[in-house]
């Protein structure tokens, strides 16, 4: 089963995830955290989004259509971090601040962005149980699971109980993380009455990825889970040319990229002009995604362009990353 990571690099060995990346979103700090909320005040008249392995770049263009100043928090939340076992092919994961995107500016001024963290379990917030045995609370790396080897039978017990670990079988005093880490980055921002803003994301996304892959391979060696064909819209043309790298000699490693669209439907109507471009790096890559009227811009660009668009599913990019056998 695929999990999640997040917006900004992994290799799986059993199970991974990947916050990637997100839309904009108006919010409200309220009790317990921020609160995403509609606004029928600011539209977003268009978004321009490059999304590869190595880098996403994102181009907002907002426009304050009232007659009012508005002043209001703007949040970027990533996708979910869950727990998983996996090496590091890209980014450090376990080091929070490695999810941050890198550059943001406002109409050309760099933004400082404030960082919300919360640890949960399914619909419990176990944050300040975590932080009370000083367990940090991004689930990847080896920081969370030295802090779990130093704690005593006591406290991994509590944590057992919460739901907030699983002790290993083999009777080791400490346990695998199970909560999911949510992640948003947000900041106040000045929308003057009837004007333009601009809004510029930079960053390297964290990407999950596997090895191997069974896709183009004989059904003797592997099998395709469903669970691709629908998130990633696999099909016959798609599996057809891994079949004919493969015969040409290469090697497939898998790279997921997602990033969190569906929060671009909290502003004022629908997204204007929206245009997406996904580059899969190299000629011997193979790229995936779900999408309707992609057009290839360059031997490893393509291109789809919505008009009045309100995105109702988040998305998922799958790259297959073709090497050379030796």
């Amino acid at each position: 089963m695929r999990a999640w990571m997040a917006g900004l690099a992994t290799v799986l060995v059993l199970g991974a995830g990947d916050p990637a990346a997100a839309n904009d979103s108006m919010a409200s700090m309220a009790a317990g955290g921020l609160r995403f909320e509609r606004t029928a005040g600011v539209v977003m008249l268009s978004e321009d989004l490059y999304l590869s392995s190595g880098e996403v770049r994102v181009t907002y263009r907002f426009l304050n259509q009232t007659r009012e100043d508005i002043t209001s928090i703007v949040a970027f939340p990533m996708p979910d971090v869950e727990p998983g076992e996996q090496w590091d092919v890209g980014a450090d994961l376990g080091h929070p601040e490695r999810l941050l995107p890198f550059l943001t500016w406002a109409d050309g001024q760099p933004v400082h962005m404030e960082i919300e963290q919360k640890a949960v379990i399914g619909d419990r917030d176990v944050t300040e149980m975590l932080e009370a045995y000083g367990v940090p609370l991004n689930p990847y790396g080896e920081a969370a699971q030295r802090a779990l080897e130093n704690l005593d039978e006591a406290a991994l017990a509590a944590l057992t109980a919460a739901g907030a670990i699983d002790r290993r079988p083999n009777g080791d005093g400490w346990g695998w993380p199970r909560w999911t880490l949510k992640t948003t980055h947000y900041w106040t921002q000045y929308f003057p009455a009837g004007r333009e803003v601009e809004i510029r994301h930079i960053y390297i996304p964290a990407v999950g990825g596997t090895s191997s892959t069974a896709i183009g391979v004989d059904a003797d060696w592997g099998v395709v889970p469903e669970e691709y064909r629908s998130l990633y819209c696999l099909d016959g043309v798609f599996e057809a040319g891994a079949r004919r790298g493969r015969e040409r000699g290469l090697h497939y490693t898998e790279t997921w990229l997602d990033y969190v669209l569906t929060t671009g439907a909290n502003w004022a109507g629908p997204i204007r002009d929206f245009r997406m471009v996904i580059d899969k790096g190299s000629t011997d890559n193979l790229v995936s995604f779900c999408g309707t009227d992609v057009r290839r811009i360059s031997p490893t660009q393509f291109e789809v362009r919505y008009q009045n668009y309100t995105p109702d599913r988040d998305m998922h990019v799958l790259f297959l990353n073709g090497f050379p056998m030796e």
